[in-house]
């Protein structure tokens, strides 16, 4: 089989080749056609991260109160649901059910329905990463900021979250770059993404392998882009000499 890149570089419209790839005066190829998917596709995976974020770490939170067990009964509960029911189906959910049980959300666009589906999804995992990490503390961190007077609210934000994210930051990463792959089932509410984009050019073109290499290029591209951040963020925020398990540790 013969390849030909050349197909990003062809009009969408006509099918006549682009200099320079990148349509102007009007024309629009397959190369500007995947970098808008890719955009889409990144807009749904940060939007979605942001919410999980959010989400996951109330939720977390809540499951590791000592005093409040109703909080922990919802966390537990929220974490089963948003984890054992497919994202797929989540998104059918959210694209369908909710806005024939609630009028006002027939208005949303797809793009927020998906996002928050997709956020929801993860916040779960994450909920259950925060629980981990604020548990593998030692003790007498919490028991500490007891004994200085803090409130619960205080000793969670100033004692406990802290260190407990500083655990967390790898599976976080690993978190961060699913979410990109996830966002490929946004394709079946219609929303222009990558995954989108491949099922459609590739039909027009009859160029699968080029358009497929393409678009996971883009994916693998984005995804190392997050490790790297990750990467970074948890070497300038390691505690020297810290370790989780044993509360003990030297340089």
């Amino acid at each position: 089989m013969a390849w030909d890149w050349q197909v990003f570089c062809k009009d969408t419209i006509d099918g006549e080749i682009v200099p320079g790839c990148f349509g102007t005066g009007g024309a629009y190829t397959y190369l500007n056609w995947m970098m808008s998917a890719w955009g889409w596709t990144v807009s749904v995976s940060l939007c979605a991260l942001a919410i999980a974020l959010i989400a996951g770490s109330l939720i977390g939170i809540m499951r590791t109160l000592p005093d409040n067990p109703w909080l922990v009964r919802f966390g537990n509960a929220w974490v089963e649901l948003f984890r054992n029911v497919p994202l797929l189906v989540q998104i059918f959910l959210w694209y369908h059910v909710v806005p024939a049980l609630f009028p006002v959300a027939r208005g949303l666009p797809p793009f927020l329905l998906v996002v928050v589906a997709l956020g929801l999804f993860t916040s779960a995992r994450i909920a259950e990463q925060v629980r981990s990490g604020i548990q593998a503390l030692p003790k007498g961190q919490r028991y500490a900021g007891m004994a200085m007077g803090f409130t619960t609210p205080q000793y969670y934000r100033y004692v406990i979250l802290p260190m407990a994210y500083r655990i967390i930051l790898p599976p976080l990463t690993s978190e961060s770059m699913n979410i990109f792959k996830n966002s490929s089932v946004a394709f079946a509410v219609s929303i222009a993404e990558l995954t989108q984009f491949y099922l459609q050019a590739g039909e027009e073109t009859s160029r699968n392998m080029e358009i497929y290499i393409g678009v996971v290029i883009l994916y693998a591209f984005s995804a190392l882009v997050i490790n790297r951040i990750m990467a970074y963020i948890e070497k300038k925020s390691r505690v020297p000499g810290f370790v989780a398990a044993g509360g003990t540790g030297g340089h």
